[in-house]
């Protein structure tokens, strides 16, 4: 990407980035105004290393570690007595229109461990290698491995006759 080690190079790091970044962590909460928060969270890290990136064309990366880190660190966090809802129909964010292939994916990810669901977003959605994904996760490569046969055959159990339908065109 070439992005400048100074502000401006941050600002165009976020300009082109930012969508790719609310996507990957919409796919590991499955909550958009989660994701938003992950997001911010991770440019706020960024930011403060921005000047001391050796190669800012890593700065995704970075950001995209930051992202899962934080986000799988938040779910250990959480307080077992606080629960999760889903947004109200009414409020649902609508501005990615929503396939049945996608909603029925997106409901067997939100059954899936965060560290599977983690696994399977780098690996799949961001097309990262199992060496890739094992370094953003603090992970053996072989872990990662076994973790994606596990977490698919997990999303196989989970969607059944609608796994199906996810590979017809």
């Amino acid at each position: 990407m070439g992005a400048g080690s100074g502000e401006a190079g941050f600002e165009e790091f976020v300009a082109a980035r930012y969508p790719a970044l609310r996507r990957t962590a919409y796919l590991l909460c499955g909550d958009w105004h989660a994701a938003e928060d992950l997001v911010q969270g991770a440019l706020v890290k960024l930011y403060a290393r921005w000047r001391r990136l050796r190669e800012p064309d890593k700065a995704g990366a970075y950001a995209r570690t930051v992202m899962v880190r934080d986000h799988i660190d938040g779910l250990r966090r959480r307080s077992s007595t606080e629960l999760s809802i889903p947004e109200p129909p009414e409020t649902a964010a609508a501005d990615v229109p929503d396939s049945d292939r996608q909603l029925a994916l997106r409901a067997a990810l939100a059954e899936l461990r965060p560290q599977y669901r983690a696994v399977l977003v780098l690996r799949y959605w961001e097309d990262q290698t199992v060496a890739e994904t094992a370094r953003v996760l603090g992970l053996a490569e072989g872990t990662v491995r076994s973790d994606a046969h596990r977490a698919l055959a997990k999303l196989r159990e989970v969607l059944g006759d609608a796994v199906l339908d996810l590979v017809a065109d």
